[in-house]
């Protein structure tokens, strides 16, 4: 019988360690605890989790891979400027999984679907109802159009379409820092909805084109003071 290898428990707990840690610092960009341009070095995060080094570099070292981070030897790491060359084309790629996304769900013929009902429970309900806080409406927004690809049915559009949402969470988030924008989140939700649920297509796809495309033109203004504001408000 073959044997199977078994990860020491010091070595998966060291993983799993690593993999805490990595959603902390993430989070912390999420949440523009960290923005780009911040510098820090190994021991001033191990230091302040209260953990060793080496379950910090293994997370570092998964940022920077991931494009988050930059490392330089007698520098440290820091948090990498915002690239909005690569951010206008991974808008680009997720209205198109969206738009295909829906012309699916429009196409379907079946019993109403689970997924739908539960946006609808969020969204189609009166404005006094409705969420202000731009945090939880920001997770919200994400959860709204990942549930509409992932409704459609097709699994691996739904796995690029959530590694997209990843990589653009912190400019979404911006968006959610503005009263406006989270009652324009909203009404155009409400629409969408309505539309897709009626199997108008082409009425919900432009629908949806134009609010992905709002959002993308609210990344264009974007400044490094923007993301110091968002600090300083989510800091009090």
């Amino acid at each position: 019988m073959r044997a199977v290898a078994v990860s020491p428990p010091a070595a998966a707990e060291r993983s799993n360690l690593a993999e805490h840690i990595y959603a902390v610092i993430k989070a912390e960009m999420d949440d523009f605890r960290l923005v780009p341009g911040d510098r820090f070095s190994e021991g001033e995060l191990s230091q302040r989790l209260g953990v060793s080094r080496t379950p910090v570099r293994e997370a570092l070292f998964r940022l920077r891979n991931e494009g988050y981070l930059e490392v330089e030897a007698k520098s440290g790491w820091s948090v990498r400027p915002i690239d909005f060359g690569r951010l206008e084309e991974l808008y680009d790629l997720r209205i198109i999984l969206e738009l295909a996304s829906v012309a699916r769900l429009c196409a379907y013929t079946g019993p109403p679907l689970p997924e739908l009902e539960q946006l609808k429970a969020i969204w189609l309900v009166p404005v006094a109802e409705r969420l202000s806080d731009g945090r939880e409406v920001g997770r919200l927004d994400e959860a709204f159009h990942a549930t509409l690809v992932r409704a459609a049915g097709n699994a691996e559009m739904a796995r690029v379409h959530w590694d997209v949402t990843e990589r653009i969470r912190i400019v979404r988030h911006l968006d959610f820092t503005r009263v406006d924008r989270i009652e324009a989140t909203y009404s155009e939700h409400a629409k969408i909805l309505r539309a897709v649920i009626q199997r108008k297509v082409e009425h919900a796809q432009l629908l949806l084109k134009t609010h992905v495309e709002q959002s993308k033109a609210e990344v264009r203004k974007i400044t490094l003071a923007t993301l110091y504001e968002a600090r300083g408000r989510a800091a009090r």
